[in-house]
């Protein structure tokens, strides 16, 4: 196999494992709203937040992460998918002074390096991506 090859099925791997995790993440807000409720109080000390609120704040990251795994708007749905990962690992730094308490915790981390690898390869995360397709038409 070619090495831009190997590339693009690489960006695309990533692509898929990052969306699989924000999926869940996202579905979590519509299935269990209140375990979302719990973990936006305990991480980002957002207290009280509703289920409306919630499947607004879902249905908001799922056309984001859909969008992200369809390789469309790459520069901000990167970003975006970026920002929200950063924002979600950084909250949890108190996990990380206990490590063999929390060692889960620690698999944001290698994600996280997925979210900007992406990001900064996202030009050439061209297989299966519907912005390559338009922009060759």
């Amino acid at each position: 196999m070619e090495q831009e090859k190997r590339i693009q099925v690489s960006l695309l791997l990533l692509r898929l494992g990052v969306f699989v995790v924000m999926l869940f993440w996202t579905l979590d807000k519509f299935v269990a709203p209140d375990h979302a409720a719990g973990v936006f109080a305990h991480f980002y000390k957002l207290e009280g937040i509703g289920p409306g609120v919630l499947a607004t704040i879902g249905a908001v990251q799922l056309v984001v992460i859909l969008a992200f795994v369809a390789g469309l708007f790459r520069t901000w749905t990167y970003g975006l998918v970026l920002a929200m990962h950063a924002i979600s690992t950084f909250s949890s730094w108190p996990q990380y002074l206990t490590p063999f308490d929390n060692l889960l915790f620690f698999a944001a981390w290698p994600m996280l390096a997925a979210c900007v690898a992406l990001f900064l390869l996202r030009d050439s995360d061209t297989m299966l991506s519907l912005d390559a397709r338009r922009r060759r038409s």
